[in-house]
């Protein structure tokens, strides 16, 4: 496969075997066309599986199934997080979906009329690749976090399991939005605990109570797949605000935080004698600090010149890299619409980048574009929000 025997060859790679990219391997195989499916992860579902342990998704059952097989739970439940990682490994499995684990993909270029994507040693040719990676794949923390007292237990929310990681003392949580607000609730069960960040404000009913099933999620659901898109003048607006900054929280209220006796900080501004300073200046003697602070976008992999100066994320017209002709990206937080980061939502960006890919293998248009009047993404439309923590639906 690799030295003497030169790259493997296949149709389409795709990078990334997540619900996007199980979305798209489902499509490919509706249509007959050869791929594969390359992830870093030793076991399909295991992006969901390494999050804390007490994660549920933020949306219902009804709303969490991949095209061709609804999620198996009662449709207003919410699933925990292994339970949506054992339904993307079953997934990959009914439909017979050629996943290889433990391949992490390190550079993507071009050679000649086909792109080469390496993995260590191992190589691969394709006609199309298909980046079906998040766009949150490093953890960020500030650079004053490497200033805190070594004594301070310091965790990022992708380290972060339950509370007995935790040391005995006080608990900053650094970032107010879903996991921020979750975290700090389970951290306060045990320790007194204060919660840093900006208030991003708050979904206005439970989502598990009657109004929410009823009315509530479907409304949202029906505005993000809908109405929030690309294709609308209020969706062209949103956007750029939703990707600088994280939306309402979604399962968690004020009242819930006074109950558990969490105490509302402003910002973390710095550190002073290894302990943490807030915006106005005081210092609070915490033994923890967990960073909700959110990811920062990774593409340094790929060697071909689809970036703007801020080298965030790519131009493209609902996932179609037009510049990089059978190069597309799915799963990316509004590629589309506000439902594109949604395990329910990649389905229909994944069935529209096929489309473009059986078009080009057809030869029906050059670039295989089959959408020349969709908006092109601009880079300044994607900077980093500093509080959007990996997408969790």
């Amino acid at each position: 496969m690799d030295g003497v025997s030169g790259p493997e060859r296949v149709g389409t790679v795709i990078v990334g075997g997540g619900q996007a990219g199980l979305a798209v391997g489902y499509h490919l195989e509706q249509r007959g066309l050869p791929f594969m499916i390359l992830d870093a992860n030793e076991r399909i579902g295991d992006a969901w599986r390494n999050r804390w342990d007490s994660l549920r998704l933020f949306t219902p059952a009804r709303y969490n199934g991949l095209p061709g097989m609804p999620f198996p739970a009662p449709g207003t439940s919410f699933p925990t997080k292994n339970e949506m990682a054992d339904y993307l490994e079953a997934y990959a499995a009914r439909f017979e979906l050629p996943v290889r684990t433990g391949v992490r993909v390190d550079h993507l270029s071009r050679q000649g009329d086909r792109f080469l994507v390496t993995a260590g040693d191992r190589r691969f040719e394709a006609e199309n690749v298909v980046v079906a990676v998040s766009s949150h794949e490093s953890p960020w923390v500030p650079p004053f976090a490497r200033e805190l007292n070594p004594g301070v237990v310091q965790l990022h929310a992708a380290e972060y399991r339950n509370s007995s990681q935790l040391q005995e003392g006080g608990v900053l949580v650094v970032g107010a939005h879903d996991s921020g607000a979750e975290i700090a609730l389970e951290a306060a069960s045990g320790h007194p605990t204060w919660l840093s960040g900006r208030d991003p404000g708050h979904v206005p009913f439970r989502i598990e109570g009657t109004v929410g099933r009823r009315f509530g999620m479907p409304l949202v659901m029906f505005m993000f797949y809908h109405v929030l898109t690309v294709n609308t003048p209020i969706g062209r607006k949103v956007r750029p605000k939703l990707l600088r900054h994280a939306g309402a929280v979604v399962r968690i209220k004020p009242r819930d935080f006074a109950a558990a006796g969490i105490e509302r900080v402003p910002k973390i501004v710095g550190v002073r004698k290894g302990l943490p300073v807030l915006e106005d200046q005081r210092v609070l003697e915490v033994a923890n600090v967990i960073w909700c602070t959110g990811f920062r976008p990774d593409f340094s992999w790929i060697d071909l010149p689809i970036f703007g100066e801020d080298a965030i994320e790519p131009m493209h017209r609902r996932g179609i890299v037009a510049i990089e002709p059978g190069l597309y990206f799915v799963g990316l937080f509004f590629l589309y619409a506000a439902s594109s980061g949604l395990v329910g939502g990649v389905g229909r960006d994944a069935e529209h980048v096929v489309e473009a890919i059986v078009s080009r293998t057809r030869g029906d248009r050059p670039g295989g574009n089959p959408d020349p009047t969709a908006r092109v993404a601009e880079p300044s439309d994607h900077l980093p929000p500093s509080e959007r923590a990996a997408e969790v639906s």
